[in-house]
């Protein structure tokens, strides 16, 4: 293969960057050249964020959010209200959900949506840890906070029959005044916190 940079070590960090999403190669020889401006000491501790990181990082032990201990420090607040919990797709819905400060309940992280044409069944999501929430008796509401995709649909309808056996819990679903299609970490902040608010019941149809 034909070196395309005058360095290999130029060229090998540019292949890295270009493996993010989203960056192509010529975001990743800016990304580069960049860091070559600046200090020796602001390089090491970006890549010391980057490597702690990745080797310290847990999560969370009850709702499955990225955490720095084994409970995050949402499911630790004891101002947050324990008895409702909102079933997200990720972790950056829980990030988009808290900046409308709309919601004061507690989260569970499904880590993805069913999916047959990517290979995702229910058993590779967070719902068996999720039953077992609802079974311990303490939740009274379940808030379905999935994307208004056919996938998050279809997961939906999955957890509901799931939970159909919990007649004491409530499962809502967020208002539609979300656009069909809409993945919700990109729906903006109004939207969503009305959406949250006006939650209605999901009948499962």
């Amino acid at each position: 293969m034909v070196q395309q940079y005058s360095s290999a070590l130029l060229e090998r960090a540019v292949d890295e960057f270009a493996k993010l999403p989203g960056i192509g190669r010529k975001t990743a020889m800016r990304l580069v050249l960049h860091s070559l401006r600046l200090e020796v000491g602001a390089v090491d501790r970006f890549c010391d964020a980057i490597s702690t990181l990745r080797h310290e990082v847990k999560y969370c032990k009850v709702c499955h959010n990225i955490s720095d201990t084994d409970v995050c420090q949402l499911c630790a607040d004891p101002r947050r209200d324990a008895t409702t919990v909102c079933v997200v797709e990720n972790i950056q819905d829980v990030m988009a959900i808290e900046a409308t400060m709309q919601y004061h309940g507690l989260y569970h992280v499904l880590g993805g949506v069913i999916s047959p044409m990517d290979g995702v069944g229910p058993s590779d999501l967070e719902i068996d840890s999720l039953v077992k929430r609802v079974d311990s008796g303490d939740v009274n509401e379940i808030i379905l906070a999935l994307s208004s995709t056919m996938e998050g649909d279809t997961t939906n309808f999955f957890i509901y029959r799931k939970l159909m056996n919990y007649p004491k819990v409530k499962i809502t679903v967020l208002a539609r005044g979300l656009s069909i299609n809409d993945e919700l970490q990109y729906t903006d902040e109004v939207t969503l916190g009305r959406s949250l608010v006006n939650r209605v019941p999901f009948t499962g149809k």
